[in-house]
């Protein structure tokens, strides 16, 4: 499929930022869409669903102000500790949101529930078995959360999980893992993937909901600063381990809460951060506006320069006869 249909035109950059639990709000979505990026957020950063309609109407309100942005998402868990998926579906058909992310579950009712207004369902997954499950489901794309990414990240090379989801999938491939600048992103393109998904460099910037002092720890961390583990949410994830020390925890001797349960997660990651192995690639706190014009800067000049790679020709390629 390649890029959506319905994103020509709306992007100048092929790439979204990352629905982030706690950190997402109408601030960073705005921002970013305004600046040619996909912006999201997750249902759940509002504390009810009555609170998730007033923040889908102030997004699309302040979006109307400006054509060219690009389109908008949300990320809905589809989880049977998520009390109130049934109602935030509803919401989000209601007022017809362009892009809904899944995660924790691939749910023909979700999908055919979003395309019922036009809306696309990508799905994130970390392994080819969710892949396939995603597939099944009918999903326009699948979010290939690799080793590295911040959150419930995977454990796969991104090599090895797009080149597995491409053999079985002909929909959007978008890349999760670690990327941080727009000569990344590029690389994503490169090898398979559509588009790039980035969070962790979004904590780091003004609009995102988290504190300063978490903003100022991903800025001081490097990738040695990345603790993967199940024990603070019930599922692997990437987190700082500098803010599971100030959390009064040993990050060697944690012990795990066993299952998902979404009702407990607020509590764990208010006081223990997630972020990815990109952090060390992040060195400033911009406005997430001037964030986007740099990635596109920087996109934009990573496929020039590749474009003079002298491995790159119109010639033929030779084939090399072997002696007998």
């Amino acid at each position: 499929m390649g890029i959506p249909q319905s994103f020509e035109g709306r992007l100048q950059i092929p790439a979204i930022a990352a629905p982030m639990f706690l950190t997402s709000g109408p601030d960073l979505v705005v921002e970013t869409c305004r600046a040619g990026m996909i912006g999201t957020f997750p249902a759940l950063n509002q504390r009810t669903s009555e609170g998730y309609v007033e923040w889908l109407d102030q997004i699309q309100a302040r979006l109307d102000e400006t054509p060219s942005a690009a389109p908008f998402g949300v990320n809905l868990i589809v989880h049977k500790t998520n009390p109130r998926l049934e109602d935030d579906l509803k919401i989000t058909v209601q007022k017809k949101v362009p892009l809904v992310i899944t995660s924790l579950g691939a749910v023909r009712d979700v999908v055919d529930a979003v395309h019922s207004y036009g809306g696309l369902v990508f799905h994130d997954v970390i392994n080819r078995r969710h892949a396939e499950k995603a597939a099944e489901a009918g999903v326009d794309g699948i979010i290939a959360v690799a080793a590295g990414a911040g959150g419930h990240a995977g454990a796969l090379s991104p090599f090895a999980l797009v080149s597995e989801i491409r053999s079985i999938f002909d929909g959007t491939i978008v890349l999760s893992g670690a990327m941080s600048n727009g000569r990344q992103i590029a690389a994503a393109r490169v090898m398979g993937a559509d588009m790039a998904y980035l969070g962790t460099r979004f904590i780091a910037t003004k609009e995102a909901l988290v504190s300063e002092e978490q903003k100022a720890m991903l800025v001081a961390s490097n990738a040695a600063d990345i603790f993967y583990t199940p024990a603070i949410s019930g599922v692997n994830a990437n987190f700082l381990r500098p803010s599971i020390v100030a959390a009064g925890l040993d990050p060697d001797n944690l012990v795990s809460h066993g299952t998902l349960d979404m009702q407990n997660e607020a509590r764990a990651w208010k006081t223990v951060w997630s972020a990815g192995q990109g952090t060390g690639a992040i060195d400033d706190i911009p406005p997430a506006a001037d964030l986007v014009k740099r990635l596109i800067a920087e996109y934009r000049d990573a496929i020039n320069d590749a474009a003079l790679d002298p491995f790159v020709s119109t010639a033929p390629i030779v084939e090399q006869v072997a002696l007998s």
